[in-house]
């Protein structure tokens, strides 16, 4: 049984290995660093609505055949429409694609700066990582490569929450009861951001298609996501848990997590936590950059695969710019949290899409039904309402 579970794990593997990233990693140390278990309800939420939209997106792409910008390209009826979406779509995930992989390299760099002190090679290092990863242009190789990066992710914060001794009571409470305040919001916003990434909608949908080609496989593809996403979103409340012991204390970036777990992995703990930092780094660096070039591909109507050399100068181009992003000396927690809130106020747009592509005629019996529609109009009018109060909260302030 638990050998066809994990035979048929593969696109959504890609999609947790994209949102588990130093981004994730760094928000989720700071929220709970600065506010216990109070903000796990936000990691619930976004692992729900996680599993909504990605399903939605998996399954487009499954019965289709199309990625999202074929769908848009091919339904959008007026030429007008058609080419403001498309440029709002290729600007959002171009800029932000280019931030959220300066976060990720910066963040790999992060896990090796622990091991070897700083070295201003480190992010041309993780770079060349990515680009080697990327350059074989085999997706079979990539799936193996960044389930094994994802499994040790899962196990060295998971491991580490564990020997945190988290509190049940005030776990299952900051579980199950949300609180919004005004000192915690854009942390809020940021989890939320960090976890439903916007270019992973892009990427599920043009990824089915590598691994499935049949409307038979529909409940393989749901398994995929749901298993998927919940074994990142558990990696991500670990990382919530583990931080929390380390309340009050100044954090400067995530690997400062590290010593919480002095007291159990003594002087290896350095080592335990950079290795699951580095490895979310590398993941992330590789997804950012191949979620871009989907995007494009679709737009443009290229016919080549993973091994086209137009496909190939996107993610080329996305990946440079992450690597001199990174290079410039900004602070990398500034650089990954600014992503993750500008992935906050991009996700509505794109979650908007995406339901209506699900509910048109040529999904036939596979379109969405009053219940897939409710709970994914719940999860926009969340993601919607926590947008609007973020640009409030940035023209107020």
């Amino acid at each position: 049984m638990l050998r066809k579970i994990f035979k048929n794990i593969g696109p959504a593997t890609l999609v947790t290995a994209a949102f588990v990233g130093p981004g994730t990693i760094t928000v989720c140390t700071l929220a709970g660093a600065q506010f216990g278990y109070s903000l796990l309800w936000a990691m619930l939420l976004s692992i729900i609505a996680t599993i909504i939209l990605q399903e939605m997106a998996a399954r487009l792409g499954l019965v289709t055949q199309k990625g999202l910008p074929e769908l848009m390209n091919s339904s959008v009826p007026s030429k007008f429409l058609r080419f403001i979406l498309m440029g709002l779509v290729l600007l959002a995930i171009a800029v932000g694609n280019a931030a959220y992989e300066a976060g990720n390299i910066s963040g790999g760099s992060l896990g090796l700066e622990a091991i070897f002190g700083k070295q201003w090679c480190f992010p041309t290092l993780v770079g060349l990582m990515a680009f080697i990863l990327l350059w074989t242009g085999s997706y079979k190789i990539l799936e193996r490569v960044l389930m094994g990066l994802v499994v040790l992710m899962g196990v060295s914060f998971i491991a580490t929450a564990i020997a945190i001794g988290p509190e049940l009571g005030p776990l299952i409470q900051g579980l199950l009861i949300p609180k919004i305040q005004s000192a915690n919001f854009v942390t809020v916003v940021a989890l939320v951001g960090t976890t439903v990434v916007p270019y992973n909608l892009f990427l599920h949908a043009a990824l089915v298609k590598e691994k499935w080609n049949n409307t038979s496989d529909l409940r393989a593809v749901r398994m995929d996501t749901i298993i998927s996403v919940v074994l990142g979103g558990l990696v991500s409340m670990a990382v919530i848990v583990a931080a929390s012991a380390l309340q009050g204390s100044s954090l400067e970036n995530a690997v400062d997590l590290a010593s919480a777990l002095e007291p159990v992995y003594g002087t290896w703990a350095t080592y335990v936590f950079s290795i699951g930092i580095l490895a979310a780094g590398i993941t992330s660096a590789i997804t950012a950059p191949l979620a871009a070039a989907y995007v494009v591909k679709g737009f443009a109507g290229w016919n080549g695969g993973l091994k086209d050399f137009r496909f190939k100068a996107v993610w080329i181009i996305i990946l440079v710019l992450g690597v001199v992003f990174s290079s410039l000396g900004w602070k990398p927690i500034k650089v990954i949290q600014l992503a993750q809130v500008a992935n906050g106020l991009l996700l509505p747009i794109i979650a908007l899409i995406l339901v209506w592509l699900v509910n048109l005629k040529l999904l036939g019996r596979y379109r969405n039904n009053i219940w897939l529609n409710l709970a994914a109009i719940v999860t926009v009018g969340i993601a919607l309402a926590l947008g609007i109060k973020t640009l409030i909260k940035v023209f107020q302030g």
